[in-house]
């Protein structure tokens, strides 16, 4: 497939991501289930559509976008459905919509055309041979639309119940608003040092104490939106399990496959040292 261009590449992935969200508009809405498991059957079938398609052009990276697609679709399509939204829904659809653009636009601008796949993918094919099909389905499309399903659960239940407004959920709203703020300045950054290459490892602005702030404003967005729920509905506090699969792929998965790639790189070692994974602080040299 690299011989479809940049720009077709695009229109391609807008077609596939219309027919997925179709087929999972169409489930939703013919389900006979509870509205939860609506929600997460129409989830499963419009990821088989998006893997099916992974399997034509033969990139994984078609997924790619769901990530943060996937969230923005769901939250519109409740709003759209509600004639009068509450403030403690309009504050976590800011919050999905704020994220879920920027990060949407971030994709797109990485994006190199359906020629190119994440190295990830790439690696794990070579390591897993013939069993990557499944590996391909399983562990790079279904668990990530698993996660963020979790994710996006509480948001969804704000929307059938509509629990009162309280303080806490501005508060945590406010939070998950600077995580989407931090993650987009480390991306720029990031850019920024692309670019330039002044050095093996990134050290300005937030990575300059942080290995990894982008993975940190990931992780702080969905707590934002977990806590906010947990306090306008504190009985559904096992909603925070979006929030905490979430942080655990990262700090499973994420950040070893980005780090496993970062150690072959001479100075590593001391890179690490000197930096923080996460939290963008000063760390005191032993």
């Amino acid at each position: 497939m690299k011989n479809i261009s940049r720009a077709w590449s695009f229109v391609l992935i807008a077609l596939i991501y219309a027919a997925a969200t179709s087929v999972g508009v169409v489930c939703y809405i013919y389900l006979p289930f509870a509205f939860w498991l609506n929600l997460l059957l129409a989830d499963i079938a419009a990821t088989v559509v998006t893997f099916v398609f992974s399997l034509i052009f033969r990139n994984a990276s078609v997924y790619d976008p769901y990530w943060s697609v996937q969230p923005l679709v769901i939250v519109v399509g409740y709003a759209v459905a509600r004639k009068d939204l509450t403030v403690t829904q309009i504050l976590p659809l800011i919050a999905v919509l704020l994220w879920g653009i920027r990060l949407t636009a971030n994709w797109a601008y990485t994006f190199y055309g359906l020629g190119f796949q994440d190295w990830r993918y790439t690696m794990l094919c070579e390591k897993t041979g013939k069993l990557y099909p499944v590996v391909n389905f399983v562990g790079i499309h279904l668990v990530p639309t698993l996660v963020v399903y979790g994710c996006v659960l509480p948001i969804a239940f704000t929307f059938e119940e509509a629990p009162a407004f309280n303080a806490g959920a501005a508060v945590f709203f406010a939070l998950s608003v600077a995580a989407t703020v931090l993650q987009g300045a480390a991306d720029i950054q990031m850019h920024r040092y692309r670019k330039n290459r002044n050095g093996t490892f990134m050290r300005n602005g937030l990575w300059k104490y942080s290995r990894h702030p982008n993975y940190l404003g990931e992780i702080l967005m969905w707590w934002g939106v977990a806590l906010a729920y947990v306090c306008v509905m504190p009985s559904r506090w096992y909603l925070i399990a979006g929030a905490v699969a979430n942080t655990l792929l990262f700090l499973c998965v994420s950040i070893p496959l980005a780090e496993g790639r970062q150690s072959r790189k001479e100075g590593f070692a001391e890179y690490k040292k000197q930096t923080r994974m996460l939290l963008p602080l000063p760390k005191k040299q032993k």
